[in-house]
């Protein structure tokens, strides 16, 4: 049945939309904040559970597995069950796990508690944004989103900032118990305000069938690709047969899934939503967008506290100010959907996106000061609110309503894996490109060379002269050496990111031009 003929699109929420969009922002934030909150901490949980940093990464990659598996099939869990009560089970389930990682004996028993936690969380971003987007009329769903990438632009940049501040103020346990009372709170607003709408998918009791085999591809599939991810710089990606063999699995899996899922005939994923390309060009953008902000977000703090010796607290408030800065975009990105068509307002963002990477290649200047360098962050971070808002609004184009719990489903599993991408793709590119830059710099560093002996000449006579001098001018130089490499490694990876950012923009145009004062669900033509 299309759009026009379903009468039930004519469905309004009983209460005001904007008190409910503010409701659900409130659960997505808490679940998107935890995503980052702990990388600060985990020095402070290993010490104080009595287990390696090594060890301690599997806090995070646990989280990130059990989340990006269910994040693709929410559509299906919300039209087996409903779309409110599995919101609901996913906020008290991961209030419950916040609670248990916050009181862990062990690292057992906080591994477990946060993949479980991770699990739940992955339900709670697309249920809030298929809430917003059929609360609100279509026509205002620019607006509705810019408050939704509150959550999913804003938190991440201020996680690693709050974890630091309570971790070094309280004790890292309360990184996780603060998600109760916010949890508790958002669980008695969600009863009371939020109601399915009628048009929603339910399935009938002969097509509750589990596609096992989907489930078992996806769950293989996002594993492997996620601890791939996480682990492949550490182990020297396919040189280890670990990494080899999880990558091959992966490939496998995830290609045997989308012929699977393409051909069964009550999919666990709706893979056919990327026939429709709105939906498969703001996919792309997603992803790239995760890769984008993820990489924005680490690459300017790593280089500050690397490079220029800033503590990871001032390191985090330089990223804080660009967080800052979005949450000004995001409303004026929003009114823009009300008069732009989308595909402009993208190409504006991307292409402003280019510009940035391009401008943040300065940082091979090791004299940026914090301003300049907060300044740097903020031209990075404000294409973002007009990249999301418009990728997030073209997704629904065309799309009928009874299936946006499956495209906010798609898009927040392609961003966040974009997110693990972007962190895997940044720390690859600077350990090869400094292996690169030192190996290109070594060779001037020979003693045939004769500005290389000139500064080992005149480091030595500062150091005191004599062999002693000598030994401590070389070292000297080495340490330059390797700073530079480094310096150059972080250029590169702008570099890389400026060319991503000028390929989307084209991308951009294959979407379909809207009419942003259409009144229509399906406005794409």
């Amino acid at each position: 049945m299309t759009d026009a003929l379903n009468p039930n699109l004519d469905w309004k929420p009983r209460y005001n939309p904007w008190l409910i969009s503010m409701v659900v922002a409130l659960a997505a934030f808490m679940e998107v904040l935890d995503t980052s909150i702990c990388n600060v901490a985990l020095p402070h949980i290993a010490g104080g559970m009595g287990f390696s940093m090594s060890e301690g990464t599997w806090v995070l990659t646990t989280y990130l597995v059990a989340n990006a598996i269910v994040l693709p099939i929410t559509g299906w869990i919300s039209s087996a069950i409903g779309r409110k009560r599995f919101f609901l089970f996913c906020i008290v389930t991961f209030t419950l796990c916040s609670l248990l990682c916050g009181m862990a004996p062990n690292i057992q028993i906080l591994l477990l508690a946060r993949a479980l936690q991770g699990a739940s969380g992955g339900g709670m971003q697309p249920m809030a944004q298929a809430i917003m987007a059929d609360s609100v009329p279509p026509k205002q769903r620019g607006m509705a989103f810019a408050l939704f990438g509150v959550t999913t632009v804003v938190a991440p940049a201020l996680g690693p900032t709050l974890g630091g501040w309570i971790t070094d103020n309280f004790t890292w346990r309360w990184i996780f118990l603060i998600n109760i009372p916010v949890g508790l709170l958002a669980c008695a607003l969600i009863y009371q305000l939020v109601e399915d709408p009628p048009f929603l998918r339910r399935f009938k009791p002969g097509q509750m069938r589990l596609d096992t085999v989907g489930l078992s591809l996806l769950v293989l599939g996002i594993s492997s690709l996620q601890v791939v991810l996480d682990k492949g710089q550490e182990d020297d990606w396919l040189s280890s047969h670990f990494i080899a063999t999880l990558t091959v699995i992966a490939v496998v899996c995830l290609s045997s899934l989308i012929v699977w899922e393409w051909r069964h005939k009550a999919p666990l994923i709706d893979v056919h939503l990327f026939r429709n390309i709105n939906f498969a060009s703001s996919s792309l953008v997603m992803f790239l967008a995760g890769i984008t902000m993820f990489s924005s977000s680490i690459l300017m703090p790593q280089f500050l506290q690397a490079m220029m010796g800033y503590t990871a607290v001032n390191a985090g408030m330089v990223v804080s100010a660009g967080a800052v800065v979005v949450l000004f975009m995001l409303p004026i990105a929003g009114m823009l959907t009300t008069q732009v068509p989308v595909k402009y307002i993208m190409a504006f963002g991307w292409l402003s996106s280019t510009a940035a990477m391009i401008y943040s290649t300065r940082v091979h200047s090791l004299q940026i000061s914090f301003n300049y360098a907060c300044l740097m962050m903020v031209a990075q971070f404000a294409p973002i609110a007009y990249i999301f808002i418009s990728a997030t609004t073209a997704a629904y184009f065309g799309v009928p309503k009874d299936r946006s719990d499956s495209v906010s489903g798609l898009t927040n599993f392609m961003r966040n894996m974009g997110s693990s991408v972007g962190t895997s793709l940044v720390q690859t590119i600077l350990a090869r490109r400094t292996q690169f830059h030192m190996s290109r710099l070594g060779e001037h560093a020979v003693a045939s060379d004769p500005a290389f002996q000139y500064n080992i000449a005149a480091g030595a006579h500062l150091m005191g002269g004599g062999s002693g001098g000598v030994g401590a001018a070389i070292s000297m130089a080495y340490m330059t050496l390797q700073a530079q490499a480094m310096t150059l490694s972080y250029v590169d990876a702008y570099m890389f990111m400026a060319c991503c950012s000028a390929a989307m923009f084209f991308v951009s145009f294959l979407l379909k031009k809207n009419d942003p004062h259409s009144t229509e669900v399906a406005v794409g033509h």
